[in-house]
Order: C-alpha cells, then structure tokens, then sequence
C-alpha cells in the first residue's frame, strides 16, 4: 500500500515562504493498491496537482472517496484533468451527505455563477455508488467507512490489505461529540494497533478555547488516540490554515516531550504535501 499526500492543509488554501515546508493545498489522498489501483479521497485543492501527475501517466480508471461535503474537501474537482477525457471512468462510493447526493454535490460546485464550465460538459464516465455503511472491497483493500464527528455529517476510512492497516480521520472532533458523530473510544476501537493512523490535529488548547464545537481536534486529543489505539505511525493532519511551519514544528516537537514521557515507541509526524508513506 502507498499513501500519498496532495494537501494536507484545512480551511482553504494558502501560499507563501512560512509554508513551505507542509504546503499549503488542501485535503487530497492517493492510495495505490498492490496492484496499483487508485483510490483518491478528497478532492481538495490538492487534486490538481495529482490530476496532471495521473494524466501524464495516462491513468483512465480511478474510485474516488469523499470523507465529507465540505468546501476546503471539494474545490478542486472542477481542476482535475481526468474529468475532461471521455477515457476516464470514475467509481465514486462511500458518501453519506445529509444535503444532496454526490452527483448533486458536485454538479452544484461546477454550475453558474460559480464555475464557468458545465457540470454536463465533464466526458468522464462517473458511477455512483451511493452510501457505504459497512466495509466493501476495493481491487486488494478492504475499506471500512466509520462516521465522524463534525458538523453535517461525514465518514472517515481504515484501508486494510495483507494485514496492513492505514486509517484516515480528518475533520473529526474528538472532544466534542457532533449529530451522528461517535465517542473517543469508538475512535480508539477503530483505529487499534493500525500501521499508520493520519488524524486531523488543528488546534492547540488556546485554539479551542474559541472554536470548540468548529468539528476539528486539539493536537493533543489525537496523541492520546493514537498512544491509547497504540497504533505504529501517526500523522498529524489538517493543518490551520493560519498555522506558519514553524507552528507546526512546535506542535509536533511537543508531541514528541509527551511521547518520550510515556515511554511509547509510536512514531509522530506532521504530514506534508507531496509526502509518500508505503506500508
């Protein structure tokens, strides 16, 4: 399994020297199966850059996840190449939007006065597979959708294939239980002795003293999610949008003191654009 990451920031994108290190596109994952099928979830900013890269590779055939409704998670769809060639044929499932269906979603963000081309003008071949409550197969993965914790509703993702697992939870609020969202242990449940665990980490204590409730986690909620799963590898995600990479150098360094304290042997990172993870 291959894990790529196309934007790892939240909110909206952003660009400039004190973000450089992390990027500043928004939410887009790669995963390549053994056999190197693709499966994309979010179409962030991010997915403009990883639709040059499959068009360039003359990738035709992708499934493609979304973990919510949200803007910074959509944006980019209009921008992916794949989109504009009759070759292309995507899988679209696992999409429970309280608001509208998945083809409802997307036709609305390509549609006046807010993009200048037609939803009706994409040549792709798109399938819509509607809400996955329960694992299905994805060529060698097994995916397991879990709900998350945050305004409107949403889901998260574990991959699992030869005995490796990567589970996938960004925008989840972890001390703050939203309709339809679950409970810290439910969290830890799903997430135990996984291979990697990319969690969203936005904000620090005095963040959250204003914007609890805003469907994002205290960096150190997620630590202790991830010491309790007692999971190999965790990635920090969801970067602020106002957090400079020496933000998130502080954050992670910290997690590293309290890691150290616990004697725990769980490697953390923050993710950055452009990082490539194999499990």
């Amino acid at each position: 399994m291959i894990i790529r990451c196309w934007g790892a920031r939240g909110s909206i994108p952003v660009s400039g020297s004190e973000y450089l290190k992390y990027g500043g596109d928004t939410t887009c994952i790669e995963i390549r199966t053994k056999n190197d099928e693709i499966i994309i979830v979010d179409a962030g900013s991010g997915i403009r850059r990883l639709g040059n890269k499959l068009t360039a590779e003359n990738r035709c055939e992708f499934t493609m996840l979304f973990t919510h409704a949200h803007w910074d998670h959509l944006m980019g769809l209009p921008f992916f190449k794949p989109l504009y060639s009759p070759k292309t044929r995507i899988t679209i499932c696992g999409c429970p939007f309280t608001q509208s269906t998945v083809k409802e979603m997307i036709s609305h963000v390509m549609s006046p006065p807010y993009f200048p081309v037609h939803f009706d003008d994409i040549r792709a071949k798109i399938i819509y597979e509607g809400e996955r409550k329960n694992s299905f197969p994805c060529d060698s993965m097994v995916i397991n959708p879990i709900s998350i914790s945050h305004p409107n509703q949403g889901l998260g993702y574990k991959f699992v294939e030869d005995g490796n697992s990567f589970v996938f939870l960004t925008d989840n609020e972890l001390s703050f239980r939203h309709p339809g969202g679950l409970d810290f242990q439910d969290y830890c449940s799903f997430s135990s002795h996984a291979d990697l665990l990319i969690h969203d980490a936005e904000y620090t204590e005095e963040d959250y003293k204003r914007t609890k409730g805003w469907g994002h986690s205290v960096y150190k909620d997620t630590l202790s999610l991830a010491l309790e799963a007692k999971v190999k590898k965790l990635g920090l995600f969801h970067h602020n949008q106002e957090r400079t990479d020496e933000g998130v150098d502080q954050i992670v360094e910290d997690c590293h003191k309290i890691i150290e304290e616990t004697h725990s042997s769980l490697e953390c990172f923050a993710v950055s654009q452009d990082m490539e993870i194999r499990l």
